[in-house]
């Protein structure tokens, strides 16, 4: 009972000096949680945020990928650009075995997909607001795939794939055209070439590797501006496209977009030769949403296919995220050290004012163990409610942060929560061993006679 009455006696007095230990704990686990929050968080977080610029994995056929790999042709998956190329493909996949994506065991990681039928075919007009004479190119690039094509799974989910959803940064003038349609949408440097607006009909024309001449009317229901040169092509619906150029079912490219951890050692390791790897390695590297281990199973269920990360946003997400990383840990660190020396500062200051006080405890028998928890129990209650309440300010703040710059919430994750807990924890108990060892020093008749 003696113990509790110090405590309580100790509390009524300097509350201004304990209010300002408060403040700064509580202010250093804003700052923690609110970091240590976004920092678990952050990675899905920009990886969404990332994935609305285009896919991160391109599929191709494997004899494409070879043929790449060894003259680096304009086939790399490392570009997204369509129609790049000036010559049709010759090696092809089966757009009905795209949906088999959506079948391998990160399929809920597989945001979106469009299977690509890349051709080049004549373009004519046929408006009668557009003089036909003078509205003609050669060898437009023609991008046959699917806007938002709905899938029935075979086990009975549905999902909706397309390029509505893989081109979000794309300025649309119109509407979208329809899967399975004579509709079309046509870039803007093409358009303005042509003079075709939408409302318009174009006929292209295409002669097909028998040496027959197909040809189809599109009407344009949309101007898309890209950004970048797929400003000249034209997209139409795959089935279109592979009915002008005599290709049923094919297609020769698929783009990709995935939810995807971020490379590691083991990711690059397993990049080069997953047959390389032991099997818990295997084990850990398949479990894990890496692009590679993503590819890597999209290539089992895509007969003849070789699927491959896009470098270039792999890169940019691994850096970004690193550096985002570093500096909100940076942040925490420095509001645990900043936290660290305010608590110091504040216990020595108490200390030398109560210093009689401690000195009588332990003149009338307190010993140096018993006048240290007193101070340390005290110190503890005032940290734990200023953690608390940081705690809870920190989860607002991480919120805040969450939606101004991802546009939503942040996942607070329990670990959050014990981590910071334990830091402050320790931080406390650092900043408290110089004041206890002022403590183990004081000599009660020196103090009480003033000296």
């Amino acid at each position: 009972m003696f113990f509790f009455r110090m405590i309580f006696r100790s509390f009524s007095r300097q509350f201004k000096r304990r209010l300002l230990i408060a403040v700064t704990v509580c202010l250093s686990a804003t700052v923690s949680v609110a970091m240590l929050g976004v920092v678990f968080d952050v990675g899905d977080k920009l990886n969404a945020e990332l994935s609305t610029y285009g896919s991160n994995i391109t599929v191709q056929p494997k004899a494409d990928a070879v043929v790449n790999d060894l003259y680096n042709t304009g086939g790399d998956a490392d570009s997204n650009a369509s129609g790049t190329s000036e010559s049709d493909p010759t090696t092809f996949l089966k757009e009905s075995d795209a949906p088999k994506i959506k079948t391998i065991f990160w399929a809920f990681n597989i945001t979106n997909f469009a299977p690509e039928l890349n051709i080049h075919a004549d373009v004519n007009c046929a408006s009668e607001s557009v003089d036909s004479s003078s509205c003609k190119a050669s060898g437009v690039p023609i991008v046959g795939t699917w806007f938002a094509k709905t899938l029935h799974m075979d086990s009975g989910e549905s999902t909706v794939a397309g390029m509505n959803g893989m081109r979000s940064w794309w300025k649309l003038d119109g509407s979208w055209p329809k899967d399975d349609s004579v509709q079309g949408l046509i870039g803007t440097t093409l358009a303005s070439k042509l003079g075709v607006t939408k409302g318009d009909t174009v006929t292209l024309y295409k002669t097909t590797a028998d040496g027959s001449r197909n040809k189809q009317r599109i009407a344009i229901t949309g101007i898309y501006d890209s950004g970048d040169s797929d400003n000249n092509a034209m997209y139409i619906p795959s089935s279109t496209a592979q009915v002008l150029a005599n290709l049923p079912d094919s297609i020769d490219k698929i783009e990709v977009k995935a939810l995807t951890t971020p490379d590691n050692d083991l990711a690059r390791k397993a990049s080069k030769n997953p047959n390389a790897l032991t099997q818990d390695e295997w084990e850990t590297w398949y479990c894990t949403a890496y692009p590679s281990s993503i590819a890597y199973q999209i290539e089992e269920v895509i007969p003849g296919s070789v699927a491959k990360q896009v470098r270039q946003v792999a890169a940019l997400q691994g850096d970004v995220l690193q550096k985002t990383q570093a500096v909100m840990v940076l942040m925490t660190v420095l509001s645990l050290v900043a936290a660290a020396i305010a608590v110091a500062n504040l216990m020595a200051a108490s200390i030398g004012e109560r210093g009689s006080e401690l000195a009588l405890l332990k003149a009338i028998g307190a010993t140096d163990g018993a006048v240290s928890r007193l101070m340390l129990a005290e110190t503890a209650v005032i940290s734990l409610i200023g953690a608390i309440v940081g705690a809870l300010l920190g989860s607002g703040v991480a919120q805040i942060v969450g939606h101004v710059v991802f546009g939503s919430g942040i996942t607070m994750r329990p670990m959050v929560f014990v981590l910071v807990f334990v830091l402050l924890t320790l931080t406390v108990l650092i900043a408290s061993f110089s004041s206890i060892r002022s403590i183990l020093g004081l000599k009660p008749a020196e103090v009480l006679h003033g000296r």
